[in-house]
């Protein structure tokens, strides 16, 4: 008699929203990123959220778009050094409230928080805070737990 293996649940991975980051390495001169931002919006690309590391010779923007497919295509060609990364992007109804909630989860569950920046825009209407951890299944598994929605690419695209 033949038997099945059956694969523990803690053997399957987690796979929750994600949304994609794209870190743009820049001159640290007036105007670079403005340069940026009109290549995207000649692309029809809105930023949806962006935060921007400064040092002496260069800056790093970080940033979430509408269309990041689009966005990719458009710095190859454009020759724009980036690195994408995945961020698990929270929605907050009360912000006060829900930021130490956030981070009360996240810390008992051990996941670091590298850097966090919020969206320029409200999906839902709502606030959003954008993380990146290092562990996204444990970070998405305790929020999702907490009973907090994580933002899908569909939720911050318009």
């Amino acid at each position: 008699m033949a038997s099945e293996v059956v694969e523990p649940l803690t053997d399957k991975r987690f796979d929750g929203p994600k949304v994609t980051q794209f870190s743009v390495f820049v001159k640290n001169r007036a105007g670079a990123l403005m340069n940026i931002v009109r290549l995207l919006q000649q692309g029809n690309i809105e930023v949806v959220a962006l935060s921007v590391l400064d040092a002496t010779d260069s800056a790093v923007v970080r940033m979430l778009v509408s269309d990041p497919e689009h966005v990719d295509e458009l710095f190859r060609k454009n020759d724009i050094a980036f690195s994408t990364t995945d961020m698990v992007v929270v929605e907050m109804t009360e912000v006060g409230r829900d930021l130490a909630r956030v981070l009360t989860a996240l810390l008992q569950a051990e996941v670091n928080i590298f850097f966090s920046y919020p969206l320029l825009t409200r999906p839902h209407g709502r606030s959003a805070l954008a993380l990146h951890v290092d562990d996204d299944e444990c970070a998405t598994a305790v929020l999702l737990g907490e009973r907090f929605r994580l933002l899908s690419q569909a939720d911050i695209s318009r």
